[in-house]
């Protein structure tokens, strides 16, 4: 059942954080996104819609992202971690590289950093047990197997068999403990800047829930929700017309028989990639039988 909802009339601006200025060759959740609540507050504007802020999928769209619930690394600042400063540099955002200094970086962060915040890091990991030990694993096993999609990994990996996993995590426990970590700093950096514009009269607004991605953790570690064949692959697919920017379709496996209950509408970005558009060329997964429960927005 919709909720009807009453907001106040009100204006904003749409900004993923990645394009403002950035120390490091892109935006990020540091000194430049408290500088643009500053900004909106001066500009007498109360949104701030900021779309998903999940990992960039292909063609390093937050789109396709893999995960409904992790944070992107790209947007962890490594000012706050104290490991830079927050003077702007390039003005354009070359993805490649970007990722690969910045992986290189949050690494050594990691290195110097995971004592002194395990008690943090721990416990992030009690809180968030039902999404961040699959995507951990995930991203963990995608980087070993280089970047090939989960359909692609050695049999029992892709089946998410336990044992198989058990042998993994022990084995690339450093890999492994680095997502974590870079989780834990990414929700601790998001939450603090959302508390600073909320105190300030500013509301952050993400974007509607539609699917997500098939070459992601959710459906990895979740298959048996989807309409997949043996391999896999999506049965059913779901996607948007074609458009003046797109001549594709969006695939995706659809959910089984099961009623699901669909990641609400949210502007706690509780969820930062719970966002799917259809413009997209990854696979999504998509609802056959699915009770969507919106409540009342809360800012």
């Amino acid at each position: 059942m919709l909720t009807q909802v009453r907001l106040p009339r009100s204006s904003g601006i749409l900004l993923h954080p990645t394009s403002l200025p950035g120390p490091n060759g892109i935006g990020d959740l540091g000194g430049q996104a408290y500088r643009f609540v500053d900004f909106l507050v001066a500009a007498g504007q109360t949104l701030w819609q900021v779309l998903p802020l999940g990992p960039p999928g292909p063609g390093d769209s937050p789109y396709a992202g893999s995960s409904a619930f992790a944070g992107s690394p790209l947007l962890v600042s490594l000012a706050v971690l104290r490991q830079g400063d927050d003077t702007p540099g390039a003005t354009r955002v070359d993805y490649g590289r970007v990722g690969r200094e910045k992986a290189e970086r949050l690494r050594k962060a990691h290195r110097e950093l995971r004592g002194e915040r395990r008690e943090a890091i721990e416990r992030f990991a009690a809180k968030n047990a039902a999404w961040l030990d699959d995507f951990a694993l995930f991203t963990a096993i995608k980087e070993a197997q280089g970047g090939a999609a989960w359909t692609e990994w050695p049999e029992p990996l892709a089946r998410h068999d336990p044992d198989a996993l058990a042998v993994f995590r022990k084995e690339q426990l450093e890999a492994y403990d680095f997502h974590v970590f870079v989780q834990q700093a990414f929700h601790e950096q998001w939450h603090a800047l959302k508390k600073y514009a909320n105190e300030r009269g500013v509301r952050i607004m993400g974007d509607v829930p539609i699917f997500v991605a098939h070459d992601s953790a959710d459906v990895w570690a979740h298959p048996d929700l989807f309409r997949l064949d043996e391999r896999g692959q999506p049965t059913e697919i779901a996607g948007v017309p074609p458009d003046y920017f797109s001549f594709f379709r969006a695939g995706s496996p659809g959910l089984s028989t099961l009623a699901v209950i669909v990641p609400p509408f949210t502007t706690t970005c509780e969820t930062p990639l719970t966002g799917r558009c259809g413009r997209m060329s990854a696979s999504v997964p998509v609802p056959s039988s699915v009770i969507v429960d919106v409540p009342a927005l809360k800012f």
